[in-house]
C-alpha cells in the first residue's frame, strides 16, 4: 500500500480514516479508536492528510506532524462542497481526502500549543466578563424593584454591593437581601477573577512582539489586538 494522502474525521472516541495512492485509487478505509491514532499513523509511510479545521483539529495536526506526515487543516465550509451523498462519517472522510488535494484549497494555519493557550485566555476572560454583565444587570433589576438605583456603569455598581451587604439598610427584606448577597458575592469573585485573567492577558502581550506590534496601530489597546495573530481567517 502506497498511501499519497488520506483524509479524515472523527466522532467523540472513533476516527473514520481514508486515503488514495498516487492515481486515486482507494488503499484505506479504517476506523480507529482514539488511542489507536498516533500508533497507525507512525507505522505509515510520510503522506499528505487533511483534517477539518476546529477546536480540536490543532492538536492532531501537531501530534501527526510529530510522526513526519504533512498535515494540512481546511474550513469545514470548503470541504462541504466535496460531500458526494448524504453526510456519514466515511463521506466526510472520502470529501476531506478529495478536498485536501484541491490545488485551489484555502487552508488553515495549524497553531501551536502557546498560540492557543493565549487564544483560550481571551476566550476565558470573554466568557468571565459576559458572566459578570449577566449578573450585575440581574442585581440593578433585582434592586430596582425595591426603589434602589444607582447611576449607569460598571464602576457604580459598587454602591449596589455595599446596599445589599449592609443588613441595617431597611429598604431590603431579610428574604430579598440573602439572594441578593448570593448575587453580589458572586459578582465580587467574578471582578477578582477577570482583573487576574487580564493581568496574565497583559504579561502575555509584553512577551509577545506581534501583539505589541498590533497594540501600536491606532485605536487598539493590548487586550484587543492580540487575537488577531492567534486566529486565522478561514
Amino acid at each position: 500500500m502506497r498511501l499519497q494522502r488520506s483524509g479524515w474525521i472523527w466522532r467523540s472516541m472513533f476516527f473514520q480514516v481514508h486515503g488514495v495512492d498516487a492515481s486515486g485509487s482507494v488503499v484505506l478505509r479504517k476506523q480507529l479508536r482514539r488511542g489507536q491514532v498516533v500508533a497507525f499513523f507512525a507505522a505509515l509511510p510520510r503522506c499528505l492528510i487533511g483534517l477539518e479545521a476546529c477546536a480540536t483539529a490543532h492538536h492532531w495536526a501537531r501530534e501527526l506532524q510529530a510522526v513526519g506526515h504533512e498535515v494540512r487543516l481546511m474550513p469545514a465550509q470548503y470541504v462541504k462542497a466535496y460531500v458526494r451523498r448524504n453526510k456519514t462519517d466515511a463521506a466526510d472522510a472520502v470529501a476531506i481526502c478529495e478536498a485536501v488535494g484541491r490545488p485551489s484549497m484555502r487552508f488553515v494555519a495549524i497553531k501551536t500549543a502557546e498560540q492557543q493557550a493565549a487564544l483560550l485566555l481571551h476566550r476565558g476572560r470573554e466568557r468571565l466578563v459576559r458572566q459578570r454583565t449577566s449578573l450585575v444587570n440581574a442585581l440593578r433589576t433585582h434592586l430596582a424593584e425595591f426603589a434602589v438605583i444607582a447611576p449607569q456603569g460598571l464602576r457604580n455598581v459598587a454602591r449596589l454591593v455595599a446596599i445589599v451587604h449592609d443588613e441595617s439598610d431597611a429598604r431590603l427584606p431579610d428574604l430579598a437581601r440573602q439572594v441578593l448577597q448570593v448575587l453580589a458575592t458572586r459578582l465580587e469573585q467574578l471582578t477578582v477573577a477577570v482583573a487576574a485573567v487580564e493581568q496574565q492577558l497583559m504579561a502575555w502581550h509584553r512577551s509577545n512582539p506581534v501583539s505589541q506590534r498590533l497594540a501600536n496601530i491606532p485605536p487598539n489597546v493590548a487586550i484587543t489586538p492580540s487575537p488577531r495573530n492567534l486566529i486565522e481567517p478561514a
